[in-house]
């Protein structure tokens, strides 16, 4: 005989975390009730999975927005870094994400997280660069990085 559980987390091979699945009631009451890693599928806990996803569908259409607007702000923006640089223009050393974020939350009062900020980027001449941010899984921007020798 088969039984529906909901799964509390992604087991490999039997489904993901929030997955409504069948298994055999051996397995779901030796295993997966008996491990806490799924609950019964009661009309209930369908009810309480369902507001949960739409809990978080709303969240997530508010973050996009909020990716969005942010992105829009800071395409029109530009910081301006000074720094030390050879005569030919080289930068000595380089600048990286933690130094573009600390400049964008000096210059523009805004805060982004360096993770965000593209891993590629390490700039290394002067001169006007686009900068490349992760601001949301679904939405990206950029920036304008000016640097400037010292």
């Amino acid at each position: 005989m088969k039984i529906k559980v909901i799964l509390t987390e992604t087991i490999k091979g039997i489904g993901k975390k929030d997955e409504i699945i069948e298994v055999k009631d051996g397995y779901a009451n030796n295993f997966l009730l008996n491990k806490n890693k799924a609950v019964l599928a009661t009309p209930e806990n369908i009810n309480k999975l369902q507001k949960k996803n739409e809990k978080i569908e709303k969240n997530r259409a508010r973050d996009v927005k909020e990716a969005n607007e942010l992105k829009n702000i800071l395409a029109k923006k530009e910081v301006v870094l000074k720094v030390k640089a050879g005569e030919n223009g080289k930068v000595f050393g380089s600048i990286g994400a933690k130094e573009i974020a600390e400049a964008i939350k000096e210059q523009l009062n805004i805060e982004i997280d360096k993770k965000k900020i593209s891993s590629n980027t390490r700039v290394k001449d002067l001169g006007l660069h686009i900068v490349e941010l992760k601001l949301h899984s679904e939405v990206k921007g950029s920036i304008k990085v000016k640097v400037e020798a010292k």
